[in-house]
């Protein structure tokens, strides 16, 4: 039951790379990406091409890919996204809907369905060994790290900058943000870009970990969400929460029964929706 635990934890750190994104585009604009799965995918497909093509270290092409994913964020929020926010929220699904249909459509045709990962050599292997009968896996580990780190930054962010501050004056009343000076659209491609940044992140190290392929993206959107509405959407420890309670669903399924994990996690999930709609940590601003 020890191994059982530490491995939901580890498996709750990538969960967590996949829901940051999702959660900080709905807490500032309240826009649900369907395509967060697809973009993950993306930038998985994106470093894996960078790697294969340039013959670099991976670590390399992944900080190449960052700023490439901010811009492309900022770009698409700016001239795309903008246009579908209002009190329907109709608009801006439909779109990201789209996106993530015309995303798996050109990975397939680009790359075909055949899965693909990054190759990162020893680091694949490596591990920690914790007394005799008890190893953890370095590259994991590694992925946890990164996942607190991401969330610590982000409540950081939101708490003690002024850009975080402006975050959350646009995001509780828009009107009387511009009033005061505020440009909200120029604050909402800022957030995206910052949540494509984090995308890329968790679609590297999705590709350093297991391999992908362009379909893959709605079952990550799926991790994503459950996360999400389990810690409480806008809540960035919420959502660090969240993923570490649905990855140890998934993981106590497994040691149950091969076939029960990701059955496991959509119980817990349907079990927080019914019983705590609202999510076990509702938004906090510090």
């Amino acid at each position: 039951m020890i191994e059982t635990f530490i491995q939901g934890l580890l498996l709750g750190g990538l969960y967590t790379l996949f829901a940051l994104g999702l959660s900080l585009m709905f807490g500032v604009m309240r826009l649900t990406n369907v395509a967060q799965g697809d973009f993950i995918i993306l930038a998985a497909f994106a470093a894996i091409a960078g790697v294969s093509l340039t013959g670099s270290a991976p670590l390399w092409v992944v900080l190449a890919v960052l700023p490439v994913a901010f811009c492309a964020g900022y770009l698409l929020q700016r001239h795309v996204l903008n246009r579908t926010l209002g009190k329907d929220p109709l608009p801006s699904l439909v779109v990201t809907f789209g996106l993530s249909i015309v995303i798996q459509n050109l990975l397939l045709e680009l790359f075909s369905a055949d899965p693909r990962s990054i190759e990162v050599g020893p680091l694949a292997t490596e591990s920690v060994r914790i007394g005799d009968s008890l190893a953890l896996g370095l590259l994991p580990l590694l992925i946890l790290g990164v996942a607190l780190a991401a969330t610590a930054a982000m409540q950081w962010m939101f708490a003690r900058t002024p850009l975080g501050r402006t975050f959350r004056a646009v995001s509780d009343d828009r009107e009387i943000a511009e009033l005061m000076g505020l440009k909200a659209n120029q604050v909402y491609a800022l957030a995206t870009g910052i949540a494509f940044v984090l995308i890329a992140i968790a679609g590297a190290l999705q590709g350093m970990r297991t391999t992908v392929s362009p379909s893959d993206g709605p079952l990550l959107l799926l991790f994503a969400f459950e996360a999400v509405i389990i810690g409480g959407m806008g809540s960035f420890w919420g959502t660090l929460a969240g993923a570490m309670i649905l990855g140890l669903a998934q993981q106590i399924g497994f040691r149950l029964d091969p076939g029960w994990g990701i059955w496991f996690g959509h119980l817990v999930f349907l079990a927080v929706l019914v019983l705590r709609p609202q999510g076990l940590f509702p938004k906090t601003r510090g």
